[in-house]
């Protein structure tokens, strides 16, 4: 057995002072408070300790982006712990079914053998070829289709169709959590349908439907929303339109990025009051540029994105994903956003953990997963378990010691 000591423990519940975590077997064993120190114990005092990070939305880390090649998910996984992430949904942006394929099988990959020091890959989020062109932001235009009806005609020549990309989702069903389309593209309500059925999560996003047109797809089985106000109409007191929808259904967790310019943190603050902390997931929506310095350039799917003081942008000035990190977005929702640490530690881990279909992730109680983070006084990472191991630390990363960890 492992133990942490003197920590202050965030459970779902309470902020325990001077508590000591106990770990075995991969499993957090208890919770107490007090008690006498033992050998052996790390000891945590002045640190939070708090459930690892669960982020549905990463497109990429370190110069890496998920679709570069079939190692690439890997990879990511393998940098995300020194920013307190112990699983994540790899996120693809739209392109051709040979590029989605590779992507799902190393997806599939990472899930069957995951090293013990990477992140959790728990499924891929993809923002599909299936969303509006005119909300498409950073998305490849020329890669967006329609959802395929049956009967349809087939492509042309060196083309790719609709019913291809279902057939590469259909190809790698295990590997897939979480869809996102365009609830008013014609055939899309089906489609929601289907993908509902099969068991893929289905998310709305990059669209301009009407409030009506969003509640047909919560209908039909739509659970998520991407990105909650990017890239989707906006929110108004005539017309809420998909926003409005979203927020108004209890039965939706709404994705909201958490980096300081995709959404004001009034406005953060508001949506986790309108929906509670169990109908948010804060996320990153990360690109390649995340942990790359100002100025560099690196790519999200086919485009090259440059990496400003704050953000990622195409040339053009789109933006293009973020470059958050996900200590940095539990920060903010703490000391710019107001929340509670169980708040913050709710729409950082639970939350998205359980929209992931990992309720035993994201929350330190007994019987979970030991996956849990140690924060500094100032929220930063000074070390990441996973299922009961350290797999990353300030005082130099990888496999560590106890006796490391408490330096």
């Amino acid at each position: 057995m492992i133990r942490l000591r003197g920590g202050r423990v965030v459970t779902p519940d309470a902020v325990l002072d001077d508590a000591t975590l106990a770990v075995a077997d991969g499993r957090i064993v208890a919770i107490t408070r007090g008690g006498d120190a033992a050998a052996g114990d790390i000891d945590c005092h002045g640190a939070w300790i708090v459930p690892g990070f669960v982020d549905s939305h990463v497109h990429g880390a370190h110069g890496v982006d998920v679709l570069a090649d079939e190692g690439a998910v890997a990879r990511v996984a393998a940098t995300l712990p020194r920013y307190g992430v112990t699983a994540f949904a790899p996120t693809s942006v739209a392109c051709p079914p040979e590029a989605l394929t590779m992507f799902l099988r190393a997806v599939a990959a990472a899930q069957s053998a995951p090293p013990s020091d990477a992140a959790r890959v728990l499924g891929a989020h993809l923002e599909s070829n299936f969303i509006h062109p005119e909300y498409a932001g950073a998305q490849p235009a020329h890669c967006l289709r329609l959802p395929p009806r049956p009967g349809e005609a087939g492509p042309a020549a060196g083309a790719f169709s609709g019913a291809a990309i279902l057939a590469a989702i259909d190809a790698q069903r295990e590997a897939v959590r979480i869809v996102t389309l365009a609830p008013e593209l014609p055939g899309a309500l089906d489609l929601v349908a289907r993908l509902a059925a099969a068991g893929h999560r289905v998310s709305l996003g990059h669209s301009g439907a009407t409030f009506e047109e969003g509640c047909a797809a919560i209908a039909a089985g739509a659970r998520h929303a991407t990105h909650l106000f990017n890239r989707m109409a906006p929110l108004g007191h005539r017309a809420p339109g998909l926003a409005g929808a979203v927020i108004a259904a209890p039965e939706v967790v709404c994705e909201v990025v958490v980096d300081g310019v995709h959404v004001h943190p009034a406005v953060i603050a508001m949506v986790v009051r309108a929906k509670g902390p169990d109908g948010v997931a804060a996320i990153t929506d990360g690109t390649a540029g995340s942990g790359l310095p100002t100025g560099s350039t690196c790519a999200l799917g086919e485009h090259t994105i440059h990496v400003r003081h704050d953000r990622a942008e195409l040339a053009d000035g789109t933006l293009a994903g973020s470059i958050a990190t996900m200590d940095g977005v539990f920060r903010r929702l703490v000391m710019d956003v107001g929340l509670s640490p169980c708040d913050a530690a709710r729409v950082t881990a639970t939350t998205p953990a359980e929209a992931l279909g990992r309720p035993d992730l994201g929350r330190l109680q007994a019987g979970m997963a030991a996956d849990f983070v140690v924060l500094d006084a100032a929220f930063g990472v000074r070390a990441t378990w996973i299922a009961g191991r350290p797999a990353w630390n300030s005082a130099g990363g990888g496999d560590v010691s106890p006796a490391e960890v408490q330096r």
